[in-house]
């Protein structure tokens, strides 16, 4: 149980960068609906309201979903960069040979690890 000084380890991004994801999901939704519509009006000759929801739709749901997949990526990668830095700052990365403290082979490539 962490006591009331210390926090838990967490690799959750920041209330800041989840809520900036969330709106560039609903950015590029709304701008995808508006390419998808637009692009389906431009080929229209007659009454095309359907053709013209369906092509907000689709570009609605394609650019917020490759969004949201780069958005869900990108949170990722944070959380583990600072979990990983923290561990860091924490002396838990002991010099970066590959080696645990009482010198087994920590990541299996014989102390010769990433430098």
């Amino acid at each position: 149980m962490p006591t009331s000084g210390t926090r838990p380890a967490s690799a959750l991004p920041s209330v800041k960068a989840r809520a900036l994801a969330f709106a560039a999901i609903l950015v590029a939704g709304v701008a995808g609906a508006t390419i998808g519509a637009s692009f389906v009006s431009v080929q229209c000759t007659r009454s095309c309201t359907t053709p013209d929801g369906v092509g907000g739709v689709v570009g609605g749901a394609g650019a917020a979903g490759g969004v949201g997949v780069v958005a869900v990526l990108t949170l990722r990668a944070m959380g583990e960069w600072r979990r990983i830095s923290s561990d860091d700052l924490d002396g838990d990365d002991l010099g970066g040979d590959g080696l645990e403290p009482d010198g087994r082979d920590r990541d299996g490539l014989g102390g010769a690890g990433l430098r």
